[in-house]
């Protein structure tokens, strides 16, 4: 028997390759497939079964194309329905995989088709269980996500109580546990850094697993501080549900080499969106005017999920010279797959042929604590809610990146701003979008709050997010 976590930590997932005398299963597979593919014939064997654990919301599987490539059957916990051909698996069904076998153990709550699998190994020890977003290390899956579900979130909160109670935590204690997700992750509030523990521990650990814990509590714990969901996330659970393009299809369109000229017709013509994912040093030096920045060297795909709306939004790509099908495979994994071609020979050629450029004024921490201390500045903190009621800068203004749309009125374009994150990432993004709807007075600070913290510059009190 072989367990293998693949884990992407740019969405903080993890899939799972499982093989057993001949015969393979993959569980929540990424949109790309040919890793899982090349692993098993690398191995000599049959990719039997793809087993998802629910519609995930935060990334779009790769179950379709897989299945077509190979030939294996998909497999959904009860209740799902779904617009082409799959296995809609009854509670405690039985999966063989070579030697061993695969329990579908019926898990609502996170969502109403949620299942766990619990391996069974060749002797017949219960050995593992792959959670989904049922149970996280550390947490449990938000209860909030269901689509086209007339159930409130208090609903599947109570289901969520429910299957861990009944399905779960009656197991042993030595059962591994394989999550979806770890740290990072918006699919539950606390994850752990760790992609794999033991049951035993979380129940010792894990708040949602109290054993006295009783229903109302659950529900009034797993729901306090929840964040609203990011926009993208029942868009992509749709398309999990209702099919989306093949990726090579995706790949093959996207990754063209475009001139200058053909670059620019596509904005003015097409209505692109010019999406740079290179680092923040390199475009906050030099950039095309109005492109807005989003780097590969962070949580890329996330944010491009929760900031560009439309999933059909055409883009253009500004990379890293060799890393456009990594910018166009990572677009993919959470919908977007209108990617129209990227700027051969990027800024280098886009100077060459007389265009013009822009750049976006970033000092250090000391230089902010310099000016702070002669003027009074406006500083705006895009960091998430809880991150500013932590600790923050005295007289800061909140201006979150995660609804910086909703936040555009509390802003003044005639005004100059300075803009923090925590490290530096979130920052460029805010400062390319509003330079880009006409915000010219804004300056970054490189390093953000951990350089900002190094200074004297006044801060609040530190309140611990636990007690938020």
């Amino acid at each position: 028997m072989k367990i293998e976590q693949i884990y992407t930590g740019c969405l903080a997932q993890g899939a799972y390759y499982i093989e057993s005398n001949g015969e393979a299963a993959i569980i929540d597979p990424l949109r790309e497939t040919k890793t899982y593919i090349e692993k098993a014939k690398a191995n000599d064997v049959k990719i039997k079964y793809v087993f998802e654990t629910h519609f995930h919301a935060d990334f779009v599987s790769g179950h379709l194309d897989l299945a077509k490539a190979t030939g294996a059957t998909i497999v959904f916990g009860p209740n799902a329905t779904t617009d082409y051909d799959m296995h809609s698996a009854k509670d405690n069904e039985v999966f063989s995989i070579g030697n061993i076998k695969i329990k579908v153990l019926h898990t609502p709550g996170h969502t109403l088709e949620s299942s766990t699998y619990l391996l069974i190994d060749e002797n017949g020890k219960e050995h593992a269980i792959f959670s989904g977003d049922t149970l996280f290390l550390g947490d449990v899956g938000r209860p909030d996500l269901a689509i086209k579900s007339d159930l409130t979130k208090e609903d599947l909160a109570g289901m969520l109580y429910d299957s861990l109670r009944t399905k779960i935590m009656p197991l042993a204690d030595d059962i591994i546990v394989y999550p979806a997700h770890g740290a990072g992750s918006a699919c539950g509030k606390n994850l752990s850094k760790e992609t794999v523990g033991l049951l035993g521990e979380q129940k010792q650990t894990n708040y949602a697993l109290r054993a006295n814990m009783t229903k109302e509590e659950f529900i009034k714990e797993v729901l306090d501080g929840i964040a609203p969901p990011p926009q993208y996330f029942a868009k992509n659970a749709l398309l999990n549900k209702v099919g989306y393009a093949a990726f090579e299809t995706v790949l093959e369109k996207g990754n063209i080499a475009l001139t200058p000229e053909r670059f620019e017709t596509l904005v003015n013509e097409e209505n692109a969106l010019m999406l740079d994912v290179r680092n923040r040093k390199d475009f906050l030096g030099e950039h095309i005017p109005n492109s807005i920045f989003i780097g590969l060297d962070g949580s890329f795909a996330p944010w491009v999920g929760a900031l560009i709306k439309d999933l059909q939004q055409p883009i253009v790509l500004i990379v890293p010279e060799g890393k456009s099908a990594e910018a166009i495979t990572r677009l993919s994994r959470v919908g977007y797959d209108n990617t129209l071609g990227f700027l051969e020979g990027g800024m280098k050629a886009w100077k060459a042929a007389g265009k013009e450029t822009a750049r976006i004024n970033s000092i250090s921490a000391e230089e902010f604590s310099n000016r702070i201390k002669k003027n009074k500045l406006n500083v705006l903190d895009v960091r998430k809610d809880g991150e500013y009621k932590a600790k923050h800068i005295e007289d800061a203004q909140h201006f979150a990146l995660d609804y910086i749309d909703k936040n555009m009125n509390e802003i003044d374009a005639n005004k100059a701003y300075h803009i923090h994150c925590a490290g530096g990432y979130r920052s460029v993004i805010a400062a390319s979008i509003l330079k880009a709807r006409g915000f010219h007075k804004v300056t970054d600070v490189a390093g953000g709050f951990a350089a900002i913290k190094t200074t004297d510059i006044p801060l609040t009190e530190f309140v611990c997010p636990s007690t938020l």
